[in-house]
């Protein structure tokens, strides 16, 4: 891959820096040709999956509770994720060199850590949920109304668009002043720090502080969460079927859980500058592009109300005239 030269070096400001060039994932030509249908696949079938999840919540009325609301919720999140990535990483396959302007990469970092921090709050919210459903199910409908719900949704929104808001500003102030080879599928806090000739200690403390505040403290909450709910169910929940049923839908959400707060953390925590490697990508795909194709099947799989609700949408759709007739 040719480099594209930048200006005078004397001319040393952002203003300077009009685009980026993404190395992608890998340097090798003939590997783009394997990598490009195995990311489409992948991608597709996150927008199927998850699509299907949100029209099941939408359309099914037994669905319509807290619990579906934040996997709904969860799905858009998911398609809106891999979206920000995954189209421009797969047009790098087809190209030479993947460009991208300083406009399109703070915008690109902005929606990425907006989404990636929505999904970690809200994954948080998730257990609570479950916390409540399980452990105080008597208040369940009070604590968990359909205003509280919203009111939830609303702060996870809020809290994520600040912390992105915040990570933009920082890096659109840096000074990038040598090379514009960016050694990653997509423009990243960490790539860019490696780029800028500034002082960057502000801004991976920052980093730390946001990845401890939103990621590890979400991370804690779920772990303890899932803690005390175990015990409830081990200790005072005896009947075999309610006991297993509780047991499927925590499994479940502690798969996703797994899947999506390890890479996260282990890439946000630990924010050393240096040029990344390609061993530094595989936490980000995973949970920004494996995670999204997994959820879906995850919560499908092991839960009966979706897959009933989902066998009767299908029959709706394709045998219309024998539902009809039932």
């Amino acid at each position: 891959m040719s480099h594209i030269s930048l200006p005078s070096s004397s001319m040393k400001n952002q203003t300077e820096m009009r685009e980026f060039v993404l190395l992608g994932l890998t340097n090798l030509p003939g590997l783009n040709h394997f990598l490009f249908p195995l990311f489409l696949l992948l991608y597709v079938t996150s927008l199927l999956g998850n699509g299907a999840i949100i029209t099941m919540v939408v359309v099914e009325p037994r669905l319509h509770t807290p619990m579906y609301f934040f996997l709904g919720n969860l799905s858009s999140l998911d398609i809106c994720f891999s979206t920000v990535t995954v189209p421009k990483m797969l047009s790098g396959f087809l190209s030479e060199h993947q460009t991208i302007s300083f406009a399109g990469c703070l915008a690109q970092l902005h929606f990425f850590h907006l989404l990636g921090s929505s999904e970690t709050v809200l994954l948080a919210i998730m257990v609570y949920d479950r916390y409540v459903a399980i452990c105080n199910p008597l208040r369940y409908r009070l604590v968990m109304s359909p205003q509280t719900c919203l009111l939830l949704a609303a702060a996870t929104w809020s809290i994520s668009f600040l912390h992105a808001l915040m990570s933009t500003v920082m890096t659109s102030q840096l000074q990038f002043c040598g090379s514009n080879l960016i050694p990653h599928f997509f423009c990243d806090i960490k790539p860019l720090l490696s780029l800028a000739c500034g002082s960057t200690h502000l801004n991976l403390t920052v980093l730390n502080i946001n990845a401890g505040v939103l990621g590890l403290s979400s991370f804690i909450l779920t772990l303890f969460s899932y803690i005390y709910i175990i015990s409830f169910l081990l200790l005072k929940v005896h009947l075999r079927e309610s006991r297993r049923k509780a047991f499927c839908t925590c499994a479940s959400h502690l798969t996703v859980v797994s899947l999506f707060y390890m890479p996260g953390l282990s890439n946000y925590m630990i924010s050393s500058p240096g040029f990344p490697s390609e061993r530094d990508m595989i936490p980000t795909l995973m949970y920004s592009i494996v995670t999204p194709v997994l959820n879906p099947l995850i919560y499908t799989l092991r839960n009966e109300e979706v897959k009933t609700a989902l066998r009767k949408f299908l029959n709706r759709k394709l045998f219309p005239k024998r539902t009809q007739i039932k």
